[in-house]
């Protein structure tokens, strides 16, 4: 293992980073102002536990100062788009010190008829606000598609990390060639693909943070969907196998009851939530599995608040709680 280390996202946090949306899609069927409301209750719920701090168009500076709470730390920069996870630095930590790697991030695999040229810049710039080492990558990757244990282990997928799109010349050997030295990881576990929704219209094309969560208890969640007419149905076996050939217990997390939206088939996932200093943020989408996904993580974070946030706005953008968050440890954590 490196020296280098990321943490699990359930060590405690320096801060949480997110971006405002710089609007709504045209294509997602909902308003700006949803999309306002949305990041905003995300955010300022997490500011009542630790300090978030908010990259911010300056188009938009007015607005989110009237949506966000005082206590969140405004940054001006001209980003497209607000997926944090993906395009934020992945922080690590080492003897006391922070690092930010900066992935080169392309749009997932240019899969998005949106422009994602200063987002390619997010990584760098808050890994310079924060003060911490600046790790580059020429692996194309993103935060949502990669989770760690902070024992070693990392689940990734073939359709990200091999994507032709993203990673062309690679192969599973180079792309944990240059994911365990940074990471601190010796061992990945590979998906062979995501959910459905996720190879549609600006998909990631298999984000594991839709599929599986590290807890601290050792086990694996696992997203899975018992209605045999949905796509996602038929992933969970194999998702499981290669879970339990590596030796880890599975907790199933079931998928909501709703399959559908005005779309199509919905990727609606309990796996991605957001860890933080004593609360847990979970997605809820108006439906009588979510009380079933709180008591799960209840289990699990017997001393954190858990905390239900309706999600449906957020995944109609094309994703989730966990997806618009990226945290920053304290790198004297570890």
């Amino acid at each position: 293992m490196s020296d280098w280390q990321m943490p699990p996202e359930w060590a405690e946090h320096e801060a949480t980073w997110m971006g405002f949306p710089t609007g709504a899609y045209d294509t997602s069927g909902i308003t700006d102002d949803d999309a306002f409301d949305a990041w905003s209750a995300v955010a300022n719920s997490i500011s009542e536990h630790e300090k978030v701090n908010m990259l911010c168009h300056p188009n938009q500076i007015n607005i989110a100062t009237r949506k966000l709470s005082s206590a969140i730390a405004l940054h001006p920069f001209e980003l497209d788009d607000a997926w944090l996870r993906d395009t934020g630095p992945t922080f690590v930590c080492k003897d006391g010190e922070l690092a930010g790697i900066d992935w080169v991030f392309n749009g997932w695999g240019d899969h998005t008829a949106f422009d994602w040229r200063n987002d390619a810049k997010v990584a760098s710039h808050i890994t310079e606000l924060t003060g911490a080492t600046r790790l580059a990558s020429d692996l194309v990757n993103e935060g949502g598609g990669m989770t760690v244990n902070g024992d070693g282990d990392i689940i990734l997928t073939e359709t990200v990390q091999l994507d032709p799109g993203r990673n062309p010349s690679r192969n599973k050997g180079s792309v944990e060639a240059e994911i365990h030295p940074l990471l601190g990881t010796s061992r990945a576990i590979w998906f062979d693909r995501g959910l459905w929704r996720d190879y549609q219209d600006h998909g990631t094309r298999g984000h594991v943070d839709m599929i599986a969560a590290f807890a601290p208890d050792g086990s694996v969640l696992l997203h899975r969907q018992f209605d045999k007419s949905h796509p996602d149905q038929a992933l969970w076996q194999g998702h499981c196998d290669a879970l339990e050939d590596a030796g880890f217990k599975v907790r199933a997390m079931p998928a909501p009851r709703v399959t559908r939206d005005n779309i199509g088939w919905v990727d609606y996932s309990y796996i991605n939530h957001y860890i933080g200093n004593g609360f847990v943020l979970v997605p809820a989408f108006a439906d009588r599995t979510d009380e079933h996904a709180v008591e799960i993580l209840k289990d699990l974070y017997p001393d954190r608040h858990i905390e239900s946030l309706d999600a449906r706005v957020i995944f109609a953008m094309g994703g989730g709680i966990h997806c618009i968050t990226q945290q920053q440890p304290i790198a004297s954590g570890l």
